[in-house]
Parts: structure tokens; C-alpha cells; sequence
């Protein structure tokens, strides 16, 4: 399992945390793998989702520091959405 993902969990947990986010998505990173969140938090996994969120991992780590807006990201081509754009919304709102 790769470090990044771990690393990359534990800061959408914190993201999460006290967040209203009762969906499911998937992270789907590029070489790296998975992560899904729901209402119980972010775990690496490769399981359903209502939404996948595909990037590479460059892409990623600028979202998931604030340098990158996924909207911005979606926009550019640099993020792309299989599934439920409403929660994706919702998702990118709580990540903000």
C-alpha cells in the first residue's frame, strides 16, 4: 500500500472532520490507487462509489492543498468526473 495514499487519508479525514459529507467518492489517483470517503471518513480502497474523481498524482497533492480548486481542476481537464456531479460538488465544497 502506498505511503502517499495513507498520507493523503489522513488529511482528507482531517478535511472531513465536522464536515457535512454523507455521500461516497472515490479518489482514483493515477499509479498510486484509491481512496474512498463517505460519511464514515476516507480509507484506501478501491470500493463503489457514487462518484469517482480521477488525477494524477501531481493533481492530486495540489487539491488537497488548497493550491488547486478541483472545480478549477475539472474545468482544465486535470480532474475527471464518472458519476454523480452533485456530490461531487458537494464533495469539492467540504474540501475547500
Amino acid at each position: 500500500m502506498s505511503d502517499i495514499l495513507e498520507k493523503a487519508a489522513e488529511v482528507l479525514n482531517e478535511k472531513l472532520s465536522g464536515g457535512d459529507f454523507d455521500a461516497s467518492a472515490k479518489f482514483a489517483i493515477a499509479d498510486q490507487g484509491s481512496i474512498v470517503l463517505d460519511a464514515s471518513g476516507a480509507r484506501v480502497s478501491d470500493d463503489d462509489a457514487d462518484v469517482t474523481l480521477s488525477a494524477d498524482a501531481d493533481t492530486f497533492e495540489q487539491i488537497l492543498s488548497g493550491e488547486l480548486n478541483p472545480t478549477g481542476a475539472f474545468m482544465s481537464g486535470m480532474l475527471s468526473v464518472d458519476g454523480d456531479m452533485g456530490i461531487a460538488m458537494k464533495l469539492a465544497s467540504v474540501l475547500a
